[in-house]
């Protein structure tokens, strides 16, 4: 079963009684049609009161890795809504009745801007209680130190294909935190792997044609994962990541932020830590309008908001203006409160070199859960997977497009034009649910 929900006990149901088999999208359209009905309601607003104001908020995105069937006739559904003022609220609802019939019976504001009023705790009756974040130990705010172990999985579903298309899938590489056994790839069309040279990553190359349309792709990795802490300078030219990038300029605009933001302070371990809390002080985690999730470090810069590539993206490029090497890195968080299920999308991070060595650090992670901040900077825990590092990557063959901006997701070209696939990721630690 998914976090992220209370598990209600069975209120009674005749043993004789029919209870109707339930997937997770009749929890999408029960939901979705309560949003809609309450929006109608409300103006064109979903209305909700929170915290002495009442919220006029529009539908962002269904959470559908996290729906969940609690039991009979009792479901759970996460959701993102928007409010007129640009805040992102995370929402949880809990629902009752069969397909087509769902009643909310309990709505909740779980987050704000990704920083969470509570987490779930698993007890050992295998229910699902609150606890206020402030009180959660690192486990069930996202972290796991030491190490960690799971099969990922991979999956993306192809779009009509009317012509000729390729496609570009991100291959993790087995390094000094994490090791990686590829267990199977299933795959349409041909197939070739890649070597980016710049950075080494590993590329899925797929030729595809139009019998392909709505086939999958699905690969399966065995992932041992270690902590990440400070670490030595191998073979690594950190002048290379003083170099401006497409989306991460070099200019006097990003050297005149810097330069204010470390005045005053001594040694690169100092300056960087400045910018990082000058990251969390100016910039909020918002997925919401246009712009966001290119990792453009002018857009971050400008908005003060955005999600973990524009985060990062700004880190860099003020890093880099006053002589500190920074590098990106992107993969998925894998959830520390469940042991299997689906995975909310990609997650990014980065690093900067002082003294010899690399500095992980994850500044929307700690922007997040302030009371992680210190571990952010300096550590990424056990629980995530690195599926590509650096931007701008050259492929031979490459997109149409030129340089891949950074590689999670899929890139899909049909007929020399972009196009998108259905993106899945799920994991599972194959042992038994935590108590």
């Amino acid at each position: 079963m998914l976090a992220g929900c209370n598990k209600p006990k069975d209120e009674g149901q005749g043993a004789s009684e029919f209870v109707p088999n339930l997937v997770t999208k009749d929890i999408q359209d029960g939901i979705e049609k309560h949003i809609e009905e309450q929006t109608r309601l409300g103006e064109g607003y979903f209305k909700l009161p929170f915290d002495d104001k009442e919220l006029r908020l529009k539908l962002v995105r269904v959470h559908t890795e996290y729906l969940a069937n609690l039991g009979p006739r009792r479901h759970f559904a996460c959701v993102d809504l928007a409010n007129i003022d640009g805040d992102v609220y995370d929402v949880d609802f809990f629902l009752a009745g069969d397909p087509g019939k769902m009643k909310v019976t309990e709505t909740t504001v779980h987050k704000i801007n990704g920083q969470p009023f509570y987490v779930w705790k698993q007890k050992r009756d295998k229910t699902w209680h609150r606890k206020p974040a402030e009180e959660a130990p690192p486990d069930l705010l996202g972290v796991i130190k030491g190490l960690d172990e799971f099969e990922f999985l991979y999956k993306a579903t192809l779009p009509e294909i009317t012509g000729n298309a390729h496609m570009w899938i991100p291959l993790p590489s087995t390094d000094s935190f994490q090791t990686v056994e590829m267990k199977s790839i299933k795959a349409p069309g041909e197939q070739q792997i890649l070597q980016e040279r710049e950075y080494g990553n590993r590329v899925l190359f797929l030729k595809l044609g139009a019998e392909d349309s709505g086939k999958t792709v699905a690969i399966r990795f065995q992932i041992h994962r270690l902590e990440k802490a400070v670490y030595a300078s191998q073979t690594t030219v950190p002048e290379q990541y003083l170099k401006a990038e497409q989306l991460v300029p070099a200019d006097e605009r990003f050297r005149s932020i810097a330069e204010e933001v470390v005045m005053g302070k001594k040694g690169d371990l100092v300056r960087a830590r400045a910018i990082y809390d000058h990251v969390i002080d100016r910039m909020r985690y918002m997925k919401y309008g246009s712009g966001w999730g290119k990792g453009d470090a002018v857009y971050a810069c400008d908005a003060r908001t955005g999600n973990c590539t524009d985060f990062h993206s700004y880190f860099i490029a003020l890093s880099r203006a006053v002589g500190i090497p920074a590098r990106f890195a992107i993969g998925a968080a894998i959830p520390s409160e469940r042991n299997a299920g689906g995975i909310d999308g990609y997650h990014c991070w980065a690093e900067f070199y002082t003294d010899g060595r690399w500095w992980p650090i994850d500044i929307s992670e700690g922007d997040k859960c302030s009371s992680l901040s210190t571990y952010y900077f300096g550590h990424h825990p056990a629980n995530r997977i690195e599926l590509s590092r650096g931007r701008d990557l050259v492929l031979e063959p490459g997109p149409a497009s030129g340089p891949i901006n950074f590689l999670a997701y899929p890139v899909l070209e049909v007929n020399g034009k972009p196009a998108k696939a259905k993106v899945e990721f799920s994991f599972n630690r194959n042992i038994p649910d935590k108590l």
